[in-house]
């Protein structure tokens, strides 16, 4: 019986602190382990991307090793999907270089990320680094012929320089140069707000008891919880605009338990916010348990994650050798064989 192949699907995080936090995990982690069934899936730790805020080497060496090992811990199987270490893969940085060479500079500048960066580190503080990393980010994405990327919203426009990019190399080389992607985002993915701050985000450089990272201790995610700013009211109700933190709450129960919000909202009627941040503090702890317990195996057995990740590695090159090659050759390189 003939069989289609997969279409694949690209995606990747920054190792730009020593743990994962609660939306990277729901946001993203959670999808990836969900596509696995149903595509050909190739994920990164981008190490590379994480050198525009001048990591420390030390640091970045273990986050990346934390990292990678978080993957595999939330359910990332090495069997079914790529796994790897960008920078381990020279051909995401020849691949940019070419894609600079098609990037019209204004493009580029118009990229509204690189804009809000660039307006809190400052002009002096802004790197070529920092300016190019969407090209980069397209350099990840067709190396791999990837048809989908799972991403946020905020990441759309990143998505769509990707396939304005594809699209320029197939009208200059004709169609087949590269493969145009699309970008995945699943509406009802929950999106995880900073527990003080629930108008933001949660992100790593949110505001440091906002964050429940994925390796916090019970007593620390308990304490952050028990902590998250709601509002001055006391029914449980969903209301994002009125009560954006109780609502970030509410939104993390569901996505943990499977449990509609207006059942939760039910659920704790004529009880107090205290009530709600004291069970979801519990389904929180129970939920990141065994991702923190396989994670600390995996770091204690450095031999299997170095084999895991020179595996990864290792298929990686075979497709994105083969990629660049045919792009390369396209703009009239020589491109010396694997």
């Amino acid at each position: 019986m003939f069989c289609m192949p997969r279409l694949r699907a690209f995606s990747g995080i920054q190792p730009t602190a020593d743990s994962l936090h609660l939306g990277n995990y729901l946001g993203a982690l959670r999808q990836w382990i969900d596509l696995q069934s149903s595509y050909d899936c190739v994920y990164s730790v981008v190490d590379l991307h994480a050198l525009t805020v001048t990591p420390d080497p030390e640091a970045l060496r273990r986050r990346v090793r934390v990292t990678a090992a978080q993957f595999l811990a939330a359910g990332v199987d090495p069997d079914q999907s790529v796994l790897f270490v960008q920078s381990q893969v020279p051909q995401h940085s020849q691949l940019t270089w070419l894609l600079n060479c098609v990037t019209g500079f204004g493009e580029a500048s118009r990229m509204t990320q690189f804009k809000d960066k660039a307006a809190k580190i400052g002009e002096q503080g802004v790197t070529v680094g920092l300016f190019d990393y969407p090209v980069l980010m397209a350099a990840d994405i067709l190396a791999y012929d990837a048809h989908v990327v799972p991403v946020g919203e905020d990441q759309r426009q990143h998505i769509e320089l990707s396939r304005t990019l594809a699209n320029r190399l197939n009208a200059r080389f004709g169609e087949g140069t590269a493969q145009v992607p699309e970008a995945l985002i699943i509406k009802e993915t929950a999106r995880i707000f900073d527990l003080r701050e629930p108008n933001a985000k949660m992100s790593k450089t949110g505001h440091p008891a906002g964050i429940i990272e994925l390796l916090d201790d019970p007593k620390t995610i308990t304490k952050r919880i028990k902590s998250a700013v709601t509002d001055s009211g006391t029914e449980v109700a969903w209301d994002p605009v009125a009560k954006p933190g109780l609502a970030n709450l509410l939104a993390i129960y569901s996505a943990l338990t499977g449990q509609p919000v207006q059942t939760l909202v039910e659920q704790y009627q004529g009880k107090l916010y205290g009530h709600l941040k004291a069970d979801l503090a519990e389904v929180v702890v129970e939920a990141l348990r065994p991702i923190r317990r396989r994670t600390a195996d995996l770091l204690d057995d450095p031999s299997e994650l170095d084999r895991i990740l020179d595996q990864g590695k290792d298929k990686a090159r075979g497709i994105a050798q083969g990629v660049y090659g045919r792009i390369a050759e396209r703009f009239g390189l020589a491109v010396q064989e694997a």
